[in-house]
């Protein structure tokens, strides 16, 4: 007997492997902002201020400039253009800090004392809106920027460029003092290094420095 073997034809198939999709691209999530400093070189002429934002792993600049006050005549007139300017400049970027360089003291009083005035206001307008206020000596900035409380202006100027690969050219130097206050804040309290007198309100700023009021 013989079998007849037939032969089966298959139907080829085509079977093509599906790709998966390729992913999306996503912007990684911003870091949450932790706090923003304030810094703030007073002056009578030009007056530096500098917002910084604060983040788990980096800082950035909000704001950087002056506010040049040579046009005003009169002193009262630069005071009040100095606190309306501040308040709103908190008003707008909402930092929870100030950080103001102390006065140098020198050798002519009638400069000291203008200086201070513009201090005054200065902590004033920050004080008013809620703000702490912390006052470092110029050493104390240097200190904490370069790690030589003698450096000079442009060195810290380098080391701020550095941080923020900010080109300093574009600003004046009042600018960039404002910007070493903020930052001198901020590495004071990262590495929780005293050096800095804190004020919370006008009490608080007159029991340490009663010997400036008169």
């Amino acid at each position: 007997m013989y079998l007849r073997l037939r032969r089966m034809r298959c139907n080829p198939r085509s079977y093509s492997l599906k790709k998966p999709p390729a992913p999306v691209a996503t912007k990684p999530a911003p870091e949450p902002a932790v706090y923003r400093i304030l810094g703030v070189d007073p002056g009578t002429v030009v007056l530096g201020f500098a917002v910084v934002e604060v983040h788990p792993r980096s800082r950035r600049i909000v704001e950087l400039g002056v506010l040049k006050l040579a046009q005003f005549k009169d002193h009262s007139r630069r005071l009040e253009t100095i606190h309306r300017r501040l308040t709103q400049v908190i008003g707008e970027h909402k930092p929870t800090i100030m950080a103001i360089e102390a006065p140098f003291f020198g050798k002519n009083p009638q400069s000291m004392l203008k200086l201070g005035r513009a201090q005054g206001v200065c902590m004033a307008a920050a004080i008013g809106q809620g703000l702490e206020v912390t006052e470092y000596a110029p050493r104390k900035i240097k200190q904490s920027v370069t790690g030589n409380g003698n450096a000079s202006k442009e060195q810290v100027a380098a080391m701020l460029e550095n941080e923020f690969a900010l080109d300093s050219s574009r600003h004046m130097a009042d600018a960039t003092d404002a910007l070493g206050a903020a930052m001198c804040h901020y590495y004071q309290n990262r590495t929780a290094i005293p050096g800095g007198k804190r004020f919370s309100g006008w009490e608080g700023f007159l029991a340490v420095n009663a010997d400036r009021v008169r």
